[in-house]
């Protein structure tokens, strides 16, 4: 199998013409003078490897996805530590400087095979959330391996258009595990109207994902520097962090899925649990774009659905929100099979369903709506809701005996709890929650 090469970098003679003297599979085909320009070879199908001798620096993580999109592996030359384990940290196999031609072309025939799937770990396939496959070749030293999955679980908060309660229903998931004790980072990865800050009276005009984001793009964002810039939230009962969302909507491009992977996967070293309130938009925009390389706007929506452990799909409870919650799980099974949401109906009132809500939504939900069985529902309790709201606080200060947080916290610390003809309204079922 031939596996043409492109390099960039004022490469030194003896490693091009050493490759090209063993006669092996490994060829170079072209010598680059710069980053940009064997972006656009490797774009034109012209390589299935890249060298990347000097200016290594300038490797980001979007980089990398891209030229994994178009089936390019990536090795980079390097003598500094830091610098190999920054490459490491986006999914880039290094090697020292001096390497032999013959080490080299095994590295290449490695990354090409694992990029391929025929590495020994497999490949990262690609995913509706971004052209881009998720690129780890195998790191040049032996002793190198890896970094391990975080021992923390991620939930999404997904919703259809038309303002079902998502990021109500996320920012007070996030404070009633806080307030079980346990260590929460909650993630405002809304590309359209990211507002997780408002809702908490923070006055962040910093963008803590988009940093975050750009931080994990150039390799940068170890625990430390996630901690400084996730927004500390302290309530009575605990405390967690936040990850702000974009400031204005047009700053969507700084939510690259690349990116946003690494921020969750590092995440989940800092806490048990990571909350990602999602945008609605599920629309593989990628297939309307004559740009395949382009960034995604529902890049950040899709794949923090496809990296979540659980996903809660919310809805609301009126004869608008429940139709819009029924189309959108058909979208959601299409362009994430694997998420299998527990479909949560919120702002449940007799007044827009009639008298007992919950039964008939469920029998509505049983005769007419998806597989999807609905798993919870969230009373509509507009006093506690905007008493935290002008509070900039969550409902477990702001009404702590509210149906509408007894609900939320029934629904993720109390789960073997949770029946789907149980009334969220009852005595007995509040009984049961341990505030």
């Amino acid at each position: 199998m031939s596996i043409p090469v492109v390099t960039v970098g004022q490469s030194r003679e003896d490693l091009v013409g050493g490759l090209e003297r063993l006669h092996g599979p490994v060829t170079v085909v072209r010598r680059c003078a710069e980053l940009a320009e064997l972006l656009a070879a490797c774009q034109s199908g012209l390589a299935r490897a890249a060298v990347v001798a000097e200016g290594s620096e300038g490797l980001t993580a979007s980089l990398v996805d891209r030229l994994g999109a178009v089936g390019v592996a990536i090795i980079a030359l390097t003598d500094s530590p830091e610098e190999a384990a920054r490459l490491r940290g986006i999914g880039v196999a290094s090697a020292l400087t001096g390497v032999e031609s013959a080490v080299l072309s095994e590295r290449i025939a490695e990354a090409v095979a694992q990029l391929t799937g025929g590495g020994p770990r497999g490949a990262h396939r690609s995913s509706p959330a971004d052209t881009g496959a998720a690129l780890h070749p195998v790191p040049a030293e032996a002793q190198s391996f890896p970094e391990e999955p975080g021992p923390g679980r991620v939930i999404a908060v997904w919703g259809p258009a038309g303002a079902p309660g998502r990021t109500l229903v996320a920012a007070n998931i996030a404070g009633e595990l806080a307030a079980e004790g346990k260590s929460v980072v909650l993630v405002d990865a809304d590309s359209y109207g990211a507002s997780i800050a408002a809702v908490l009276g923070l006055m962040d005009e910093s963008a803590g994902l988009a940093q975050a984001c750009r931080l994990a793009d150039q390799g940068l964002l170890d625990e430390e520097a996630l901690k400084r810039v996730a927004t500390p939230v302290a309530t009575k009962l605990g405390s967690f962090r936040v990850l702000t969302g974009i400031t204005r909507a047009d700053r969507w491009t700084e939510l690259r899925a690349s990116a946003l992977a690494l921020v969750l996967e590092r995440a989940k070293h800092i806490a048990e649990v990571v909350v990602v309130d999602t945008g609605f938009c599920l629309e593989a925009d990628e297939e309307l774009s004559f740009d395949t390389m382009a960034p995604r706007r529902n890049a950040a929506t899709l794949r923090s659905l496809e990296l979540a452990d659980t996903v809660y799909a919310v809805g609301a409870a009126d004869p608008v929100g429940v139709p819009r919650l029924v189309r959108g799980l058909a979208e959601l099974e299409t362009a994430v099979p694997q998420a299998a949401p527990i479909v949560v109906m919120n702002k449940v009132r007799a007044s827009s369903v009639g008298r007992a809500p919950e039964r008939q939504l469920q029998d509505a939900w049983e005769r007419f709506g998806p597989a999807s069985e609905l798993k919870a529902f969230l009373p509509e309790d507009s006093a506690a809701a905007d008493a935290a709201l002008l509070g900039g606080s969550l409902l477990l200060e702001a009404a702590p005996d509210s149906p509408l947080r007894r609900a939320i916290a029934q629904l993720v610390c109390a789960p073997a709890q949770q029946k789907s003809k149980t009334s969220v309204f009852s005595s007995t079922a509040a009984r049961k929650l341990k505030d």
